[in-house]
């Protein structure tokens, strides 16, 4: 009985850890996906910057 018991609790743990490594992986690659598209921000503006001045 002990042994069925602790195999749930095993499962129930197991599911919890994959449910929460998932949602921090996707909190990791959203936030990665913000930086990224703000870096392409500022390379086109400095970019454009770079090409109108010098004419």
């Amino acid at each position: 009985m002990i042994r069925a018991i602790l195999t749930i609790l095993g499962v129930v743990l197991a599911a919890y850890v994959g449910f929460l490594l998932v949602s921090a992986l996707v909190g990791i690659l959203k936030y990665m996906l913000i930086v990224g598209l703000i870096a392409l921000v500022v390379v086109g503006v400095v970019t454009m910057v770079g090409k109108f001045s010098k004419t």
